[in-house]
């Protein structure tokens, strides 16, 4: 996924209120700006940091720059989850994803009960294949993790999946990894312990877990390689093509 203008560069002064950022430019001004994601961000929002903005061409937005990636030491953290599909999507079409070759059709935010949707339906001749994205920037140790915090939304997600697992189809996890300074996944289970156990027993029933690591830079965001991907205790490497 390549950024159509120049991203603009700044100093992170401080995220607050979830969607909030404030930041100074290289020209001194400081300023608030959108930060669209909902996680902790834990371990990428150090005070400090430098940061990278788009700016919006809409001018009846409050806030015109997003947040859109930070640099940890020599690391850049992609932290706008409102692209994360798009660039996942993006890697599937182009057939980067070793495990979903051929695929005739990718249709976006499909309702699949009547409270859930999940992210992707891709389409393959008969198969249909159900995928739940998620986009996972803490790292610790070079273990990429999700979630930074306590998702029972994520949760419920994990169930759906293997509720349409059960039902013959094909489910699949997709964490996309937006910084390049991990070498294995596994569930954040000091963080969410629900989430970690219900990660393992999905899997035991069929659902798929996968782990892509996107490059990321100021021109642009690129799913690189997979990560081996391994449960509590490394017992399980569910890396695995279906």
């Amino acid at each position: 996924m390549q950024f159509h203008a120049p991203l603009q560069a700044a100093t992170l002064i401080k995220r607050y209120k979830r969607f909030l950022a404030d930041v100074k430019t290289d020209e001194g001004q400081e300023i608030t700006v959108h930060c669209p994601n909902s996680g902790s961000m834990r371990g990428c929002s150090t005070p400090g940091s430098r940061v990278m903005l788009s700016t919006s061409p809409n001018p009846k937005r409050k806030y015109a720059q997003t947040l859109e990636m930070i640099q940890e030491e020599t690391t850049w953290i992609g932290v706008n989850t409102m692209l994360t599909n798009h660039i996942v999507a993006e890697a599937i079409a182009e057939g980067k994803i070793k495990e979903l070759q051929g695929i005739d059709s990718i249709t976006r935010e499909v309702k699949t009960s009547q409270s859930s949707r999940l992210d992707l339906l891709l389409e393959k001749g008969e198969e249909k294949i159900y995928v739940e994205i998620k986009n996972c920037s803490l790292v610790e140790e070079h273990w990429a993790m999700f979630p930074d915090a306590v998702t029972a939304r994520g949760t419920k997600h994990l169930l759906e999946l293997a509720d349409l697992v059960q039902k013959g189809h094909r489910g699949i996890i997709f964490f996309c990894v937006q910084r390049t300074d991990a070498d294995r996944f596994r569930p954040a289970a000091h963080i969410d312990p629900l989430y970690a156990r219900t990660l393992a027993e999905v899997a035991e029933k069929g659902v798929q877990i996968l782990a892509y690591q996107a490059e990321v830079c100021p021109q642009s965001i690129n799913i690189r390689i997979s990560l081996p991907c391994f449960l509590e205790g490394g017992a399980y490497h569910l890396n695995r093509e279906s």
